[in-house]
């Protein structure tokens, strides 16, 4: 069983600038919790047990985030703000760890991912990219229908979700042999990074949620720089696609890319919306602005 996932979360986040010149980009609010936490319940969602943060010197704060704080939790219990003191103290379930590990240099995701390896050990494990956001069933949410997938049948799972054509050259693209039905996985052949237009092997992006043996591990050792002169995790999968099979799992729910103004602020309209004590104020909100 799948139990541990790997967060990197030592990127600058310079999509999000000025912002995240002093913030760290996953400690920016939706609504009203950082974007990191909506990642981390996903996982807890899923079955993960153990939260892997592959962090940096100036991102203390979300470690901070998911600690206790005393002084904080003695204050609210003393004023009786019971319910604010229950949100800050259940975060996490008390069975899921959260710990972490520094990527000492900027040498990509592949290269955060293996900072890892040793918390990691001999298990699978996913790998949740914080910039996007997941919208899905919490109950029966998309990851962890790709760790029952790994557990029938040892195959990596890749997410992906259909994009439309005129965008294909703006992400990874995977190639299969034919198109899954939503909440389905089919092999893949592989992975085209931003093809051009016309060319792409099929619209399924790569979303940034990732289902992967341990043997990755030892084939990101030996996987030499590549593109931005970075280790890159693709290199890696395809490597691995020389033995095993590797899967693409399309996605059902719906994403959100936090690394970026423009989808932060879709993120905030949809988590707001949804939201269970402020959502019908913030749409009537909506509604007053529209006019």
């Amino acid at each position: 069983m799948i139990k541990k996932a790997i967060l990197p979360v030592a990127g600058l986040g310079t999509r999000f600038l000025p912002a995240s010149k002093s913030i760290p980009k996953e400690m920016v609010t939706v609504v009203d919790r950082p974007a990191i936490e909506y990642v981390v319940k996903e996982a807890v969602a899923a079955g993960i047990e153990q939260i892997i943060l592959v962090t940096h010197s100036s991102k203390a704060s979300i470690e901070n985030y998911f600690d206790r704080n005393f002084e904080l939790e003695t204050t609210l219990e003393q004023k009786k703000k019971y319910d604010l003191l229950d949100a800050i103290t259940n975060i996490v379930p008390a069975h899921v760890s959260i710990v972490s590990v520094r990527q000492p240099q900027p040498l990509g995701l592949g290269h955060a991912v293996l900072c890892a390896k040793e918390i990691v050990g001999n298990e699978p494990f996913a790998v949740l990219l914080p910039d996007v956001l997941v919208k899905d069933d919490a109950a029966d949410n998309d990851l962890a229908k790709m760790i029952a997938r790994f557990n029938a049948t040892n195959a990596s799972q890749i997410m992906v979700e259909a994009v439309p054509d005129h965008m294909v050259d703006q992400y990874g693209i995977v190639d299969v042999a034919a198109i899954p039905a939503v909440a389905e996985s089919v092999a893949m052949q592989g992975i085209v990074e931003k093809p051009k237009l016309g060319t792409a092997p099929s619209n399924l992006s790569v979303v940034g949620r990732y289902v992967l043996p341990a043997k990755i591990m030892q084939l990101l050792e030996n996987t030499p720089k590549g593109a931005g002169n970075e280790i890159q995790l693709t290199d890696a999968i395809a490597a691995l696609q020389a033995s095993e099979v590797v899967e693409a799992y399309r996605m059902q729910g719906q994403t959100f890319d936090c690394g970026s103004k423009l989808g932060y602020l879709k993120a905030v309209l949809h988590y707001g919306a949804t939201h269970p004590s402020l959502g019908e104020d913030f749409k009537a909100m909506i509604r007053e602005l529209e006019l």
